[in-house]
């Protein structure tokens, strides 16, 4: 795993530690394996963003401090040129770039999300995590697969799901698709 992926890991540890709860109490209540949680705080496996914004609200902290160690300052607006947001250093074929990275007590998370195309054989990786997420494709060609469902959404098509239903993508017609995640 990348080196982001490790500090992320060392993070939610010390969150939990300072917390005082035991892997097995807290995997419970996020409602995930004990033995996943051990792999997402060895940073031994990719740690989901949903699941990473799920223990932010938790703890009651920034998402932002989890993902980079620092807190955001922000109260009146953010601002985040194109390309200038902060990267994600996920697994692949995904990039995130998260969008209001250095505002304080946000409501909803938005992230810029990258797909490389992959062969068609290829799984795609299911994810689950409390709350809401809208999608909105700005280029390409997206496989959004929800719940049993496939869906293929075009440029300017838009998804709004309960995305505690099982949900991944994959970028079609063997070309990337970029799409707007806004975690709620």
């Amino acid at each position: 795993m990348s080196e982001q992926i490790r500090q992320i890991a060392t993070r939610i540890r010390d969150l939990r530690d300072i917390a005082g709860l035991s892997i097995e109490d807290l995997a419970d209540e996020l409602g995930i394996s004990a033995e996943t949680y051990k792999e997402y705080e060895a940073g031994d496996i990719d740690i989901p963003i949903g699941f990473l914004y799920e223990l932010a609200n938790k703890f009651n902290v920034e998402l932002t401090a989890i993902l980079t160690g620092d807190n955001p300052k922000l109260r009146t607006y953010s601002l985040v040129r194109k390309g200038k947001g902060v990267s994600v250093d996920r697994r692949n074929p995904y990039k995130y770039q998260s969008l209001a990275y250095n505002f304080v007590n946000k409501k909803s998370e938005p992230f810029s999300v990258y797909v490389e195309p992959s062969e068609d054989d290829e799984p795609i990786h299911l994810s689950s995590h409390p709350g809401q997420e809208f999608n909105y494709v700005l280029e390409g060609t997206l496989m959004i697969y929800l719940d049993g469902h496939q869906l293929v959404l075009n440029e300017g098509d838009s998804l709004y799901f309960d995305s505690s239903n099982n949900h991944g993508m994959k970028a079609l017609g063997g070309k990337p698709a970029k799409f707007l995640a806004i975690i709620f």
